[in-house]
């Protein structure tokens, strides 16, 4: 088996469906599988998946399970060279399976890919091409700067908004939106982070599979549509929450040990201010 997608579904039923149909219409001269991993919908989701897509190997969970052990799931199921992890939220191109497989194999020290990523409206997804969120490139997003100067190299460390997007290069962290990865790296640096339950994974994984001296690669000659937040612009506490909580994980894990006591504290109260500023600002509807 060349190639095992891996698609976790939680109540996006017309999305997943949408998703799938998008992947059974590529053009792809490789093999591949597609393994959903459904987390306790109580939408229709599983009944019309079964009914339309028979094929799609399909493994439901009792509960939510969330991203990472859901992903994970599928990950020891998967029999591919490469496994690729797709959010049900996406619309693949006829050619975005060939092509990814492709360049992977034609360049054995990648351990991680991903293609152009736009939104609806044809805008680039910027998290599809990132800078690691050191305390300097967190400060830089955070305060404006990299927004107020786009072309700056040093102020646009974690969007890379400097760089042009139609451009392929290596790069520090892809999005889990579609992520391609070799199965060496995987066996090498493990799965997923179960720690983290729906953002920050990626990032995680990506920072682990490049310290392992593998190349992250980003590859915008094909592309994917993101619906991004298609379900709602208020979001659940949860969200906020597990979304914050990501950036103190990641930070403890990776950051911590290499920087001083102030520098941590001030990430962490950064942390918090930003919780408690998007807890309020969803109170009262004005959050993306």
């Amino acid at each position: 088996m060349d190639l095992s997608i891996i698609i976790v579904n939680y109540n996006t039923c017309e999305l997943t469906l949408n998703c799938l149909k998008s992947i059974f219409e590529s053009q792809i001269n490789y093999s591949y599988e597609v393994i959903l991993i459904d987390n306790n919908s109580s939408d229709l989701s599983v009944e019309q998946i079964k009914k339309k897509y028979p094929e799609v190997k399909l493994h439901c969970n009792k509960i939510n399970l969330g991203y990472s052990k859901a992903n994970n799931q599928g990950i020891r199921l998967a029999e591919g060279r490469y496994v690729l992890l797709l959010n049900s939220d996406t619309i693949i191109q006829p050619d975005s399976l060939q092509t990814m497989v492709s360049f992977m194999d034609h360049h054995p020290k990648v351990g991680a890919s991903g293609c152009k990523i736009v939104l609806p409206d044809g805008s680039l997804d910027k998290a599809c091409r990132r800078g690691f969120p050191t305390p300097s490139a967190s400060f830089y997003y955070m305060c404006g700067l990299s927004k107020w100067f786009p072309q700056n190299a040093k102020f646009n460390q974690y969007q890379l908004t400097h760089l042009d997007p139609d451009k392929d290069y290596p790069v520090d962290c892809l999005v889990g939106a579609f992520i391609m990865v070799r199965r060496e790296a995987i066996q090498q640096v493990g799965l997923l982070d179960e720690e983290f339950f729906m953002y920050g994974e990626d990032i995680d994984w990506c920072y682990r599979i490049k310290e392992a001296g593998w190349a992250i690669y980003y590859y915008p000659y094909t592309q994917i549509i993101h619906y991004k937040g298609a379900s709602s612009r208020r979001k659940p506490y949860k969200i906020i929450y597990e979304f914050h909580r990501a950036m103190y994980l990641f930070h403890k894990k990776h950051y911590q040990d290499k920087y001083s006591f102030f520098v941590n504290w001030i990430v962490y109260v950064g942390i918090a201010v930003k919780l408690g500023i998007s807890l309020l600002l969803n109170r009262f509807g004005s959050v993306r």
